[in-house]
C-alpha cells in the first residue's frame, strides 16, 4: 500500500496507518532533490506500518513551493519548522511517541531540528547522512551533533560520495546520545533505491535496527 495523500495545515504528504497500532508514530522526510514519493521512503513507510508504526511520508516546504530543484540556504530554517509541523500533525492522529527521520537533506535538517529542540523527536532515522559534500571532506557538517540528545540509527552505503563510513564513526562519536551505524555494502547515496530499483530486504533490516537502538528503553 502506497499511503493516503495527507495534509494538515501547511503538511503535506502520504499517510501509512497500521493494522495493529503501537502508538509510535515516524515522520520521513526526503532528499534535496527528490519529494516524499520516493521508492526508498515507500518501502520504508510500508516496513514500518508493518511493525505497528503511524507513519508519515512527508514533503518538505521547499518542495511544497517548488516542485523541482534543491533547496536554497534560505529554506533550511522553513524546512526545519515543517518538520516540526509534521511531528505535531502525527502526535494529533493519537501516536505517544513520535520519530523523526529522513533521506539526506531531509535527515540533516531532522538532526538540526533536534539539536535545536529537544523535545520534538523521541529519535531519529537518518538516511545516507551528507556527512560532506562530494570530494569536500574538509566541509564537515557535524558542528551541532554533540548537542544531539535522542537515540539515532544511521544507514550508510560504503560507496556513498557524501561520507565514507569510516568518516561516518568518527562523527557518530560526537553524538552523547545512544548510535548506530548500520552499513549497506556496495551502496551509494540512494542506498540502492534509484528510479524502480529496490535494495530487497534493506527496509526490514532498517526497522530491526531501529526497533533495537531507538526505540529501546
Amino acid at each position: 500500500m502506497s499511503g493516503q495523500a495527507f495534509r494538515d495545515d501547511a503538511v503535506r504528504g502520504f499517510l501509512h496507518r497500521p493494522e495493529q497500532d503501537s502508538g509510535r508514530g515516524l515522520v520521513l522526510a526526503h532528499g534535496a532533490g527528490s519529494n516524499s514519493n520516493t521508492s526508498l521512503l515507500i518501502a520504508l513507510a510500508q516496513s514500518f506500518a508493518g511493525a505497528g508504526f503511524t507513519v508519515l511520508r512527508c514533503d518538505l516546504p521547499f518542495r511544497q513551493n517548488r516542485p523541482f530543484g534543491p533547496p536554497r540556504p534560505s529554506d533550511a530554517e522553513r524546512d526545519r519548522e515543517g518538520l516540526k509541523n509534521a511531528a505535531a500533525a502525527v502526535r494529533k492522529l493519537g501516536c505517544a511517541q513520535v520519530f523523526l527521520g529522513g533521506h539526506s537533506y531531509g535527515g540533516r535538517q531532522a538532526t538540526m531540528l533536534c539539536a535545536e529542540q529537544q523535545d520534538v523527536a523521541a529519535g531519529l532515522l537518518l538516511l545516507s547522512y551528507p556527512l560532506h559534500p562530494p570530494r569536500k571532506p574538509e566541509q564537515l557538517r557535524v558542528q551541532h551533533l554533540p548537542r544531539l540528545q535522542v537515540a539515532a540509527l544511521f544507514v550508510h552505503g560504503t560507496r556513498d560520495p557524501f561520507g565514507s563510513v569510516e568518516e561516518m564513526e568518527t562523527a557518530l562519536k560526537m553524538i552523547p546520545a545512544r548510535t548506530q551505524l548500520l552499513v549497506v555494502d556496495g551502496a551509494g547515496h540512494d542506498l540502492g533505491f534509484k528510479g524502480k530499483s529496490m535494495r530487497e530486504g534493506l527496509a526490514g533490516e532498517v526497522v530491526a535496527a531501529f526497533m533495537g537502538v531507538v526505540t529501546a528503553e
